[in-house]
């Protein structure tokens, strides 16, 4: 039952992540790019990555054979609640980015530096947070291949799209270096 329960609450998370990955294509439909370039990891790469980690993990493909209900609860109960923060960070950052986003790196006339919300914390909550949450379905359902995947696939991907996006960042806003030097990438900077 338990399980049934954890299955449906990450269900509702995709859809509501894949919703408003939806809205955020259609707010941006319109806008006027000043700056653009192409990268290999944009929304279709990612959900390809999604549907590559989905099939290992509905299949079974790599999984870790757990008989004992006690051990399981015990990997659901922090990877359930990391995918579900991992949600609501991903969609409320992107509400703090608002038109800024886009499926390429892009920079839009009249964009502004967001430096609030989530990113006041990262300077990439929606990557950072898609990574928490692939780190939870690993402990939800014990698979080593995922998480291999995502160590060695996702995170490499995000890490080059990020340096990308950046460097148009640095060059359009002079207060972007200020803004890398106080805010870590993926993970909150302790020393200041």
């Amino acid at each position: 039952m338990i399980l049934l329960i954890a299955d449906t609450i990450i269900g509702l998370c995709l859809f509501a992540l894949f919703l408003s990955i939806m809205i955020n294509f259609i707010m941006g439909a319109d806008r006027k790019v000043r700056t653009e370039k192409k990268s290999i990891v944009e929304t279709g790469t990612m959900t390809l990555f999604f549907l590559g980690f989905y099939l290992l993990i509905r299949f079974r493909i790599g999984e870790i054979p757990i008989t004992i209900p006690k051990i399981r609860y015990i990997l659901l109960f922090p990877g359930l609640p990391m995918i579900v923060s991992g949600c609501v960070i991903n969609i409320s950052g992107r509400f703090n980015l608002g038109s800024n986003w886009s499926n390429q790196i892009k920079i839009y006339n009249n964009q502004t530096l967001v430096q609030k919300g989530w990113y006041g914390i990262v300077r990439h909550p929606l990557y950072a947070s898609l990574m928490l949450m692939y780190y939870g379905s690993c402990l939800v359902y014990p698979n080593y291949l995922a998480f291999l995947a995502n160590s060695f696939v996702f995170i490499p991907f995000m890490y080059f799209r990020a340096k990308q996006e950046e460097i148009l960042l640095s060059q359009t806003f002079e207060d972007y270096e200020q803004y890398k030097k106080e805010v870590g990438m993926f993970f909150p900077k302790i020393i200041k």
